[in-house]
């Protein structure tokens, strides 16, 4: 089952209305024909999807991955603040506008095939649902470690 990202705010519901009134269409002196430019360079899933990478700015720190489609990329790129696409409720969320964990942009990057972004951010509070500064803490899967200097 794919879900469609791309529907306006009054179709997601109110939590999207609300983080959509924040952020969405402000006029924030962003240069919006280089956001659409960025946007255009950007390969999206079949289901109008990317990964986005979010990165803390001042420790290196990886604090999670989410999902970002056109819009949303638009939003993060011309408000300074971050905002997904929740493909479990089927709505956009602006980190931070229900938990107070607010995620302020740095910078934004594409990969080398424009199919992922990494996103720079500074961090309010966790990056988490689950309460922990990033989606990772405490998560470690039993690996066998590779040594370089065997080879």
């Amino acid at each position: 089952m794919s879900v469609e990202p791309r529907v306006t705010d009054a179709e997601a519901g109110s939590d999207a209305g609300a983080e959509a009134g924040s952020d969405a269409g402000a006029d924030t002196g962003a240069d919006t024909s280089a956001a659409e430019a960025a946007i255009a360079g950007l390969k999206f899933g079949v289901d109008g999807l990317l990964a986005a990478i979010v990165q803390d700015d001042e420790s290196d720190r990886v604090l999670m991955l989410a999902w970002m489609d056109a819009e949303a990329v638009r939003r993060t790129l011309t408000t300074g603040r971050v905002t997904y696409w929740s493909r479990s409720r089927g709505e956009y969320w602006r980190k931070g506008d229900t938990s107070g964990h607010r995620q302020y942009v740095r910078s934004v990057a594409s990969d080398c095939d424009g199919d992922t972004l990494l996103v720079r951010v500074v961090q309010i509070g966790a990056a988490c649902h689950t309460g922990t500064r990033s989606c990772f803490d405490g998560r470690e899967l039993s690996a066998v470690v590779g040594d370089p200097a065997a080879e």
